[in-house]
């Protein structure tokens, strides 16, 4: 049952299923990175930051822009740190790209192993140039599958065995391939679109076919899937963590519900803060967590629509809506000095 105020598992699934049908069919799909830069420099700043933060890493988000964008080591953390981040980062780059802009090499299908070994290897590469896997040999270097076996998890889950795992991404991929075709033909899937994808990444982590970098590999390699399909790519954020992993725990055991929930809100959320704003005109209205900025928090622009400061309305689903032209006219407003009380 969801919490009060929170909206039910199915509201967020059919709440998403509208925003992107409105995506694909009022704006064309997802914009490119060619025609949208400024999006996807958002996007690929906040999912390098979260996404290596849920590993540990501990570069705050401006540092994180400042290596990025300057090439500038801000902070005294360790070099594996900001390598680890630049790794990502790449990926995330190559990513987005050839979502969206496939090479001519790309044969068409909606995930190839290649790609998969690709996307470590780029990752991985300059994290494990300062700080190698320490029992690792040098077949399993970025790119290559582990030969060790791993232990199981304290969570009770137990990768397949190491000479098992070509044989079993090859199986993923297939299977991955093969849902993307389902989707595109629209057919009964059997359970929601989210728990489809929650499914999926659990199966991956689950193999586990590096010897390090799974997580990460695994988030890349969802968001290639994701932005081929035409959805927008996830970031899950640090502070989900720990429901993101009670989520992986639950789909280990067969109940893809929660890791579904926690995937189609980060696919709102990315609509909601970077895309439709963007590609929609200034007087086009959209979720007030869309409008936030530097200067007015979600909280801030809740309490001015509901005290009619600013031009809002709210939705059926308990969603409250304003437009960008709105806000720039309520900041008007705000800012505009009052006359002063005579003396």
């Amino acid at each position: 049952m969801a919490g009060r105020g929170r909206p039910s598992r199915s509201t967020v699934y059919n709440r998403l299923a509208g925003a992107l049908t409105e995506l694909n069919e009022r704006f064309g799909g997802l914009p490119s990175p060619r025609e949208a830069q400024e999006i996807w420099d958002d996007i690929w700043h906040q999912e390098a930051h979260h996404s290596t933060a849920l590993e540990g890493n501990t570069l705050v988000l401006r540092e994180v822009e400042a290596l990025l964008d300057q090439g500038r080591a801000v902070g005294a953390k360790p070099l594996r740190e900001y390598n680890e981040v630049q790794g990502y980062a790449e990926a995330a780059r190559w990513v987005y790209g050839q979502a969206l802009e496939p090479d001519a090499w790309h044969d068409g299908r909606l995930i190839t192993l290649a790609e998969v070994r690709h996307i470590h290897h780029v990752a991985m590469t300059p994290f494990w140039n300062v700080a190698p896997h320490p029992d690792a040999s040098g077949r399993e270097a970025p790119g290559n599958f582990r030969e060790h076996d791993i232990e199981a998890f304290a969570e009770g889950m137990t990768p397949p065995p190491w000479p098992l795992v070509p044989a079993q991404v090859e199986q993923w991929v297939s299977d991955v391939c093969a849902l993307g075709l389902r989707i595109e033909r629209n057919e009964d899937l059997g359970r929601p679109l989210p728990e489809e994808l929650a499914n999926t990444h659990n199966q991956f982590e689950r193999i586990h076919p590096f010897l390090d970098g799974n997580g990460r590999t695994g988030r890349l390699v969802m968001n290639l899937v994701l932005v081929r399909l035409g959805y927008p790519p996830i970031i899950i954020l640090k502070r989900q963590r720990d429901a993101y992993l009670a989520g992986l725990r639950r789909a280990d055991a067969g109940d893809c519900g929660a890791l579904g929930e926690l995937i189609a809100r980060a696919m709102e959320d990315n609509l909601n803060r970077f895309i439709v704003p963007n590609v929609a005109g200034p007087a086009r209205m959209v979720p007030l967590a869309a409008l936030v900025d530097e200067e007015l928090s979600l909280a801030a622009l809740r309490q001015a629509a509901q005290r009619g400061r600013l031009n809002a309305t709210q939705g059926a689903d308990g969603v409250w809506r304003s437009s960008r032209r709105s806000v720039e006219a309520y900041k008007a407003a705000k800012h505009r000095r009052r006359p002063r009380p005579p003396a």
